[in-house]
């Protein structure tokens, strides 16, 4: 699939355009007849093209042996499609664009590597915060805002006023509020190993299928088990990711090794002309 009109264009120094679709691995909403502008590297390009994910240590893995350029300048890309196409059908266009103009060739690898599961810590049971997406508000519904965003009263996901991606906001006492509607277990567990604080990637192996609404808030200065002694100061109302995911979704992560699919980069040149 091809986009009907493309041009790339380096950005001006110190300048931003505003994307008109989120570029994450999220299901939002394309703008009608498809219409993609945005300011980027070309390695956030690779990402949404691919639905990519990966954790810190992985991204650095992926463009090491790259050209500077690749993740640090930023290229203006405006682009068109033909009637009105869905956000997977966009990123095979970009996938297109990318292989014409800047002779991208990658390929998939299976690698076996250390990894976090996220399995459910009693068979068949979630927890509080963690509910079938049907049981919410529907995507078609209107949402209004509630009073106070990071309120525990707020249901699942309530303070996300778009379904489909996640969002992260300031909670009470130095805690991070992250949540999403209508997603995956599969997404949440890319969210999670993108954080930066877990240093592997995180996999999905609790079994649940369908979509979800979620809220997951955590001391984001801790990110391991409960602290003791005079760590424990730090803010004892404020849960650690692990004990956050326990108690909120009814998760726990386990230590694994399995096969995830790694993006291997083969060759990438500067932009042809328009």
């Amino acid at each position: 699939m091809e986009f009907e009109v493309a041009s790339i264009r380096p950005a001006e120094p110190g300048s931003f355009i505003f994307p008109t679709i989120n570029m994450a691995v999220d299901d939002t909403a394309v703008p009608p007849g498809g219409r993609l502008t945005a300011d980027f590297p070309l390695r956030v390009y690779i990402e949404f093209a691919y639905k990519i994910m990966p954790t810190p240590e992985q991204e650095q893995a992926m463009f090491a042996h790259l050209p500077k350029w690749v993740s640090d300048d930023k290229f203006v890309i405006r682009a068109e499609a033909v009637e009105n196409p869905t956000k997977d059908q966009l990123r095979l266009m970009m996938q297109s664009l990318l292989a014409n103009r800047f002779k991208l060739a990658v390929h998939f690898e299976a690698r076996t590597v250390p990894v976090l599961a996220i399995v459910l810590i009693n068979p068949g049971k979630t927890g509080p915060r963690l509910r079938p997406h049907s049981e919410g508000l529907a995507c078609d519904c209107r949402w209004i805002a509630p009073p106070d965003r990071s309120s525990p009263t707020v249901p699942p996901g309530g303070f996300v006023p778009e379904c489909g991606y996640a969002q992260a906001i300031d909670g009470p006492n130095h805690t991070v509020l992250l949540g999403s509607r209508n997603t995956t277990i599969g997404q949440i567990a890319d969210y999670l190993g993108s954080l930066g604080t877990l240093g592997r990637p995180v996999v999905d192996r609790t079994g649940l299928d369908g979509r979800f609404d979620f809220s997951l808030s955590w001391l984001h200065e801790r990110s391991g088990p409960s602290p003791s002694g005079a760590d424990a100061q730090l803010d004892p109302g404020g849960p650690s990711l692990f004990e956050a995911l326990k108690d909120q979704l009814g998760l726990k992560l386990k230590p694994v090794n399995a096969p995830v699919s790694v993006l291997v980069i083969d060759h990438v040149e500067p932009p042809s002309p328009n």
